[in-house]
């Protein structure tokens, strides 16, 4: 179903003075009326008059105030007859009633989608009216998703929560293509996530393939936010797409290892720290060891046999790779 704009329809302030105008004539025409019947005359101009008099307020029903950004979708006896965009006051068909399904359903910024009541209200003993707002709002919105627990690709439970922007460009297919076009865009959200993230580790990991085109690469939710994030707006907006929803952009608000593995996940990450760090340091004490015994051979310092050597890159390698402070030992006897 294509959108059908209603553009000529701005002549609400024409209306509205002439339906004041008809009510005057009618009150008029209602006191003439009455005149002519206590002379003994017809009482026809008196029966119209009242009849328009109590008739004419549903006029009224026809006049529609918008405000920037908001929408009205209008059926009239069932049928789809087109939508009021743009800022105004416009005049309808007094019978055409206005159709949001999604009116009561709230986005919070929890990313719960709850159906709440419209505060405004009249209650007459122990009934009550609520008034539904049924206007479309066509600003950008925000959907702050759950947390969810996934599996990634190694098997690893993370939880990841992500931010959508997102608005209203087709009024016509959010209200007759979804039953709910708030629920819809949440729980295709919730799948979209879900599918794109079971394809990346955490972290990088060797062998792990994540764009498909069969070759290991370095991809991860960690280090390659930005690809993750376009490829879930990619796949959210292909599924929201016959719903009218345009997104405009999604980011990760959260991102861990779930509470049951985040400890030892932790560990691992310390570990791998801590052997990346000793190799650093070893092959920098290696470097270091080999630069001395050159200069001391280059300058003829002292003459080193073998077991020397290996005894000085011994002590060295124990000084430069050790934890704590060297206790210095001074040899005041021969070397030999």
């Amino acid at each position: 179903m294509n959108e059908i704009l209603l553009t000529k329809r701005k002549n609400g302030m024409l209306m509205l003075v002439l339906i004041i105008a008809i009510y005057l004539l009618s009150i008029a025409g209602l006191i003439f009326g009455a005149t002519l019947m206590e002379d003994g005359k017809s009482a026809v101009l008196f029966t119209v008059s009242l009849i328009v008099f109590c008739l004419a307020w549903i006029l009224c029903l026809g006049l529609k105030i918008l405000k920037p950004q908001e929408a009205l979708v209008l059926t009239l006896f069932g049928k789809y007859i087109g939508t009021l965009k743009g800022d105004g006051f416009y005049f309808v068909n007094p019978f055409c009633v206005a159709v949001n399904p999604a009116a009561r359903t709230k986005l919070g910024q929890s990313g719960d989608v709850t159906s709440i009541s419209i505060p405004t209200t009249t209650k007459t003993n122990s009934n009550s009216i609520e008034f539904t707002n049924k206007k479309i709002s066509l600003k950008i919105m925000t959907l702050n998703n759950c947390r969810q627990k996934i599996n990634d690709c190694l098997g690893n439970p993370v939880e990841i929560g992500i931010a959508v922007t997102w608005r209203i460009v087709d009024t016509a297919k959010a209200v007759f293509h979804v039953d709910n076009y708030k629920e819809f865009l949440s729980l295709q959200c919730d799948s979209a996530v879900r599918d794109i993230v079971r394809i990346y580790p955490y972290d990088v990991a060797p062998n792990v393939d994540t764009t498909g085109d069969g070759m290991a690469d370095d991809g991860s939710l960690r280090g390659s936010s930005e690809v993750v994030v376009r490829r879930i707006r990619e796949e959210l907006q292909r599924r929201v797409q016959e719903a009218g929803i345009e997104i405009v952009e999604t980011r990760i608000t959260y991102l861990a290892y779930a509470t049951e593995i985040a400890a030892v996940m932790l560990q691992r990450q310390q570990a791998s720290a801590i052997i990346d760090a000793r190799k650093m340091i070893v092959d920098g004490a290696v470097g270091m060891v080999e630069m001395a015994l050159e200069r001391l051979n280059e300058n003829q310092v002292v003459t080193l046999d073998e077991e020397r050597k290996a005894a000085m890159v011994s002590n060295l390698l124990v000084v430069l790779c050790g934890n704590h402070d060297a206790q210095p030992v001074v040899n005041s006897g021969s070397l030999y």
